[in-house]
């Protein structure tokens, strides 16, 4: 069974106006959250939801999701845009003597 020592999951904890509380949130699980007056509390609160969630997947022989930090990234990823879009940055790229990848990629660093 996978404990909380084998979490390597992605965390993060935020302010939430709407709620006056801190909110703990887990990438891998965007369905739970946990609501708590400190930072440290709803960081603990959505590792033992998480934990209990884990927990129960395996008893029902349910995919657990794999942590984000042990994927392998490729660092190519495939995007859409209009041809106008396109276009702009193509000769964005061109003005800046750069190949339109490296602009693109930029851009997305920021």
């Amino acid at each position: 069974m996978k404990t909380l020592e084998k979490d390597h999951y992605t965390y993060r904890v935020t302010w939430s106006d709407e709620d006056a509380e801190y909110v703990g949130l887990c990438a891998e699980f965007p369905s739970l959250s946990w609501l708590a007056s400190s930072p440290e509390a709803a960081l603990k609160g959505v590792r033992s939801v998480v934990a209990k969630v884990m927990k129960d997947m395996e008893a029902h022989h349910e995919v657990i999701p794999e942590p984000l930090a042990s994927k392998h990234f490729s660092g190519r990823f495939v995007i859409r845009v209009p041809p106008e879009i396109h276009r702009r940055l193509a000769v964005e790229a061109a003005e800046a003597r750069v190949s339109l990848n490296r602009l693109a990629s930029a851009k997305l660093a920021h």
